[in-house]
């Protein structure tokens, strides 16, 4: 063999084991990663061959599979009532992938789950049957919002405060999910590119500045203190309050309330900037801030168990944003999610169960492979005390001050309005926001529920919490305490 043919021998020979190695590492070592991969078609074959698990509302499924008539996956996601629970569901799209409880619980719902699987399964390798996701929403409360929110731009949460169980999500406008499962593209560009982001859930992943029903969170902090020691006892609040280094004051939206001196019920009842204001600079930033994170804020791993964008109080102020943080506004921000829950604690007696919108996920039996409702934690945010003090004070705002649309005959409810300011110089239509408490007389039933309203067709001079958001509130409080 003379040299040449020799050298290209080895050559040969190099390259055959490049290729053995490079084709050792490809299938042992990237192999995985490629059968993940979000572009690898028999993926999405795979998960659409067979129908999938469903999502349950009140022993009804919402979603549903049915068979194609074209291409090569088999089945495609159906929604029953698609916009109203598309804040719930999400989507599940052969094209776009999945979002909420569809993308969290996507391996119980199409078979993956390691829990599904049968002896059986595992022998012949076998898909097993789906699971399915039992959620806690209360078709009557999620219609009630649906419906009470109308055209407006906003969103509603519901939670039952002594259980924690999120009783209903919504967030206008909505979307139904069942026009892009198949794919289709146009219906996709339309909704994203839709300034209104109907696909957005600002329910639970939209923050804006809460206004005034932020001056829960100060008041309790001012109780716990001791800053004041009863909700009826007279502050120290001149009216108007002189921001601190600053040439500013802090005015009232009426002129004519009794806010100079007000104690903290009167000061809830008439929504008293100067009382809050100067009550957050007495305390100091730190002391507020404690008690908002006792309640969530700054929490940026808030799982319900879609997880909810982090609702702020902010850190480094100076005395003057230390004042507008006590009236919700300065750089303070927070979703109705995290303001229903403030209402929660404080109707609970202090006490916040675990918000959760999942119940159980079962097999394909129906046996529960886990119970959220067993499983949420229980913490103490406020005394019974203060939290009795601050429902009473609440009720004050629903039977003779700012709240008064909320009120529910046969129940006890209290409340708390807010109008925050929106662009800036407040150039923009203020944020309606409304968030209460209910409990029924007859019953055991009771109910929190925040509001907010974006935009509607009300004249800016009309945008209230009374008047755009409690609305919406009382009708998701009777249908649950119905």
């Amino acid at each position: 063999m003379n040299k040449t043919i020799r050298r290209a021998s080895v050559f040969a020979l190099l390259l055959v084991l490049v290729l053995l190695v490079r084709a050792t590492w490809v299938q042992f070592y990237q192999g995985q990663a490629l059968a993940d991969d979000k572009d690898n078609r028999r993926n999405a074959i795979e998960l659409y061959s067979e129908p999938l698990g469903n999502i349950i509302v009140a022993g009804d499924s919402v979603t549903g599979s049915a068979r194609t008539t074209s291409g090569d996956l088999e089945y495609k996601r159906t929604y029953k009532d698609g916009a109203l629970y598309a804040a719930v569901t999400g989507y599940s799209s052969q094209v776009y992938g999945a979002t909420q409880l569809e993308g969290i619980y996507q391996d119980l719902l199409d078979g993956t789950d390691t829990r599904l699987k049968t002896v059986m399964d595992t022998v012949t390798n076998k898909r097993a049957d789906p699971g399915d996701v039992i959620t806690t929403i209360d078709p009557d409360a999620q219609r009630a919002a649906y419906e009470a929110l109308g055209d407006k731009k906003g969103a509603a949460v519901a939670i039952d405060p002594k259980t924690g169980r999120i009783l209903a999500v919504v967030s206008t406008p909505s979307y139904d999910p069942s026009e892009i499962t198949a794919g289709n593209s146009e219906a996709w560009t339309r909704l994203t590119e839709d300034e209104d982001k109907p696909m957005t859930n600002r329910a639970l992943r939209q923050p804006l500045p809460p206004g005034s029903t932020f001056k829960l969170v100060v008041a309790a902090a001012a109780l716990e203190d001791g800053l004041y020691s009863s909700v009826d006892e007279r502050t120290d609040s001149p009216d108007p309050y002189p921001l601190p280094l600053s040439s500013d004051k802090l005015t009232n939206e009426n002129p004519n309330a009794p806010c100079e001196n007000a104690s903290i019920r009167v000061a809830l009842q008439y929504s008293c900037n100067n009382v809050f204001g100067k009550m957050a600079v007495d305390l100091g930033q730190d002391k507020v801030r404690a008690m908002a994170e006792k309640f969530g804020f700054n929490d940026d791993e808030q799982d319900v168990p879609v997880r909810a964008y982090e609702s702020v109080y902010p850190k480094d102020m100076d005395k003057a944003q230390t004042a507008l943080s006590g009236i919700g506004q300065f750089d303070v921000t927070a979703t109705p999610l995290q303001i229903a829950m403030v209402s929660a604690a404080i109707a609970n007696g202090g006490k916040l169960v675990q918000p959760h919108m999942v119940s159980q996920i079962t097999d394909h039996s129906g046996d529960v492979l886990e119970d959220y409702d067993d499983n949420a934690s229980t913490k103490e945010i406020v005394s019974s005390s203060t939290a009795e003090q601050l429902q009473s004070a609440m009720r004050t705002v629903v039977e003779k001050g700012t709240g008064s649309n909320a009120q529910i005959s046969g129940a006890t409810v209290g409340g708390k309005t807010g109008t925050a300011q929106h662009g800036e110089n407040n150039s923009k239509t203020p944020y309606a926001w409304f968030t209460s408490y209910a409990k029924s007389d007859s019953s055991d039933k009771e109910v929190a529920v925040a509001v907010v309203v974006e935009q509607s067709d009300a004249a800016r001079s009309e945008v209230s919490g009374n008047g755009l958001a409690a609305p919406v509130a009382k009708a998701v409080m009777e249908a649950v305490l119905q």
